[in-house]
């Protein structure tokens, strides 16, 4: 049997290129639950994995994708039987592990969950892992004591896919919310997912000499990093936290720890890749019950396999806005 698959090899010079192929069942990794993917998505890490000299590949040739949805086919896995709706995020699948790019997946089925009620493949590829990262940190930031009440809740790099979900979930709760964009042509869009303020990217994009500035979020959920994120810490409230899950504006955190001395701010790092199975049940029921599927479906673009590439080049220079649902059958 064979199936159709987005294969990533690299040649005796060291440059990658990605097709789609057809290939054998018989290549996949030696996992115990097989499954029939519907839907996978695109991921900055797709992006990497994509792009020239591979990112985070280590060896090739190799199928990205570091999530999907799906069917279950075959399993000697206990908790998982044929005809089961499964999930898959983290656990380094479509960087270590051949990935969702692909109409069959064979992996560990402890690194599997079940499909929540209500959520159909689809959308929980809608959702993906950028969506559940961004529940991860709402989690995290009620964990630390922020209520709506509490005041406004800042989100960075609000109109990529984690911020574009944040923003969702929030304003859903009830939070008032300040979208973070260096794109004008995106704030009609963050507005209609409950945006009630659009903070330009210059306004926060560097560090200033003052460690402290006036105390101005109750919580934040930052995509960036590096210089934004340390402006950011001097502008949070008393006893009040940011919660950590993206560094595209670079690793290095230029920060002073005044902000965590005299104001007790808290940095929480959000990793969804190696979370416990607990805390991603319950993810993924907040999930179900706390995020707008009508405000979801309004930020998806459907993609094939065969657009991955180009769409892969484009979310690594910060040209995609929402969420991008690859149907690997299309």
């Amino acid at each position: 049997m064979t199936f159709k698959a987005l294969l990533v090899d690299k040649t005796e010079d060291g440059t990658t290129h990605a097709s789609v192929e057809e290939i054998g069942e018989d290549r996949l990794p030696d996992g115990n639950v097989t499954v029939s993917v519907e839907y996978s998505t695109l991921n900055y890490k797709d992006g990497l994995c994509l792009g020239p000299g591979g990112g985070l590949v280590k060896t090739y040739p190799h199928v990205p994708g570091i999530d999907f949805a799906g069917t279950v086919d075959e399993s000697s896995d206990d908790w998982y039987k044929p005809g089961d709706k499964v999930v898959l995020t983290g656990w380094r699948v479509g960087e270590v592990w051949w990935g969702g790019y692909a109409q069959k997946a064979c992996v560990k089925g402890e690194w599997l969950v079940p499909l929540p009620d209500g959520l159909t493949t689809r959308d929980a590829m809608a959702v993906g892992t950028a969506g559940f990262t961004a529940m991860l940190a709402v989690m995290a930031l009620e964990d630390h004591g922020l209520t709506p009440d509490k005041g406004p809740v800042l989100v960075t790099g609000a109109a990529g896919g984690v911020g574009s979900v944040a923003v969702a979930i929030l304003a859903h709760l009830g939070y008032e919310v300040a979208a973070v964009t260096g794109r004008e042509s995106t704030w009609d869009y963050l507005k209609a997912l409950g945006a009630s303020r659009i903070v330009p990217r210059d306004d926060v994009a560097e560090t200033v000499k003052r460690p402290l500035e006036t105390e101005t979020w109750a919580g934040c959920i930052d995509a960036v990093g590096g210089p934004m994120l340390a402006r950011i810490l001097g502008q949070m409230k008393y006893g009040c936290s940011v919660a950590t899950i993206g560094l595209a504006g670079g690793a290095n955190l230029p920060a002073s720890v005044i902000p965590f001395i005299l104001r007790g701010v808290n940095l929480l790092g959000i990793d969804s890749v190696m979370r416990p199975y607990d805390d991603r049940i319950r993810a993924w029921e907040r999930i179900a019950r706390d995020l707008p599927m009508d405000k979801l479906n309004a930020m998806v673009h459907l993609a094939t396999l065969a657009d991955l590439p180009s769409l892969g080049a484009d979310i690594l220079k910060g040209q995609v806005k929402g969420r991008v649902v690859v149907d690997v059958n299309a």
